[in-house]
């Protein structure tokens, strides 16, 4: 039996949530979607996640402070192991990448979305043994 990625996509985009999700489920992972970063945290706290995939850009909360507040949970709750988060964002200078890292994300990725480019970051960041499953 093929075990899934649980991942939380976290974008506002309704059309970008479609194609992300469609690339990940034909891997059979199972894909979560919080529109803003507040659901994003709400998310968080309520069941654990493989992988976060983060927009930047987003309405209520974007993903920069949705990030530092994750972290701030992991760090108060004493989580032993983080769970990564990808950045998802249009903004490709390259101060872009710095200022994501800085703010306790684990790598960055350009839209528009590119699953060869998301499975490349999953193996550096050695998301899970899962991988393989692309």
């Amino acid at each position: 039996m093929e075990e899934r990625l649980e991942i939380l996509l976290v974008e506002d985009n309704l059309l970008n949530q479609r194609i992300v999700t469609f690339s990940l489920k034909k891997y059979n992972h199972n894909v979560v979607i919080a529109n803003n970063g507040v659901e994003a945290i709400e998310l968080f706290r309520e069941r654990k996640f493989d992988v976060i995939l983060m927009d930047i850009m987003m309405p209520v909360m974007d993903g920069l402070e949705a990030t530092v507040k994750i972290r701030e949970i992991e760090t108060s709750e004493n989580i032993e192991k983080r769970t990564p988060i990808i950045a998802l964002t249009a903004n490709t200078m390259d101060n872009d990448r710095d200022k994501c890292i800085s703010y306790g994300m684990d790598e960055f990725m350009a839209k528009p979305f590119d699953i060869e480019k998301l499975k490349s970051i999953f193996e550096e960041l050695r998301i899970s043994s899962r991988v393989n499953q692309f």
